[in-house]
């Protein structure tokens, strides 16, 4: 069906949404998908050292969030 890389990549991208909608749950922010979108906007806009396969899913998530 899918290959090993867009398995991957799909993996990546549910992990990193998963992980901002559980901080979020944390905070008392409902998840809406325009507010993760923003998160993870915001991440990539730090300095933060990322794994160039990591900046690749959150961009690609941050797209399909916004579609």
């Amino acid at each position: 069906m899918y290959s090993k890389d867009a398995d991957a990549m799909y993996d990546e991208m549910c992990r990193l949404i998963g992980d901002v909608v559980l901080t979020m749950h944390d905070f008392g922010i409902e998840p809406k998908h325009i507010v993760i979108a923003d998160m993870l906007r915001t991440a990539l806009a730090s300095d933060a050292e990322r794994p160039e396969f990591m900046v690749k899913a959150m961009k690609l998530a941050i797209k399909t969030l916004e579609t």
